[in-house]
């Protein structure tokens, strides 16, 4: 599973959900959709503004949740 680091990030740059909001002229609602890793694609433009307002790089922005395997 991806997840995207995105409130972490705004944790660490000391800003809220919604500033970023108003810097990348984006609905509340989508942030947080993207947050709950309920979208099924972001766009390269949204990766770097992203990317651009939090300081930090792609790496950052998103780590990789591996899968608990469960035997039976």
């Amino acid at each position: 599973m991806v997840n995207v680091n995105i409130e972490m990030l705004l944790k660490k740059e000391k800003k809220s959900k919604y500033w970023l909001c108003q810097k990348m002229d984006i609905t509340s609602r989508n942030l947080n959709r993207i947050i709950r890793g309920e979208t099924i694609s972001i766009s390269f433009r949204y990766i770097e503004e992203f990317c651009f307002y939090l300081n930090c790089t792609p790496g950052e922005l998103f780590s990789i949740e591996k899968p608990s395997l469960i035997e039976n």
